[in-house]
């Protein structure tokens, strides 16, 4: 198994910082990277950072990771996580540990957006600790990887 974590994110989240701030908050997808890559260094993992306005561009990266044997994914499909069964699909077959996460609560949300596709794979689901949600992701990664190899 690699120790390479993938962070994947989906549509929009190139806009985090300026999109609704109100309800993303003012950090920028730079922020969650920098964030992302010091709770990973904790755990000796590095990253692959990488987001995409593009569905087959995430199920690509996620096919990758399966290829590469990743440590884990940690992905915010965005708005695919309701509708794309093409990335429920691609998590599967990866057999990578899967993290799914979200900035905001979508269960306090529109009601559509309270249906994830990605969930059904997911190892776990977080949702609602802004971007405090990708280190811990990424800290639950660790635990479970350790504790698969002990």
């Amino acid at each position: 198994m690699s120790d390479t974590v993938y962070v994947i994110n989906g549509p929009n989240l190139n806009l985090l910082g300026t999109r609704e701030p109100e309800k993303y908050g003012h950090a920028t997808l730079a922020d969650v990277e920098a964030l992302c890559r010091e709770a990973a260094g904790r755990h000796a993992l590095a990253v692959e950072f990488r987001q995409s306005n593009r569905e087959g561009e995430i199920v690509e990266w996620i096919h990758e990771a399966g290829r590469r044997k990743a440590a884990g994914i940690v992905l915010n499909a965005a708005a695919y996580t309701h509708t794309s069964i093409a990335i429920l699909d691609a998590v599967t077959a990866a057999e990578v540990p899967t993290i799914e996460v979200h900035i905001t609560n979508i269960h306090a949300r529109e009601e559509f957006r309270h249906h994830s596709y990605v969930s059904k794979a997911a190892k776990a689901v977080l949702c609602g600790f802004g971007i405090a949600g990708y280190a811990l992701a990424i800290d639950g990664l660790a635990a479970m990887t350790k504790a698969g190899r002990s």
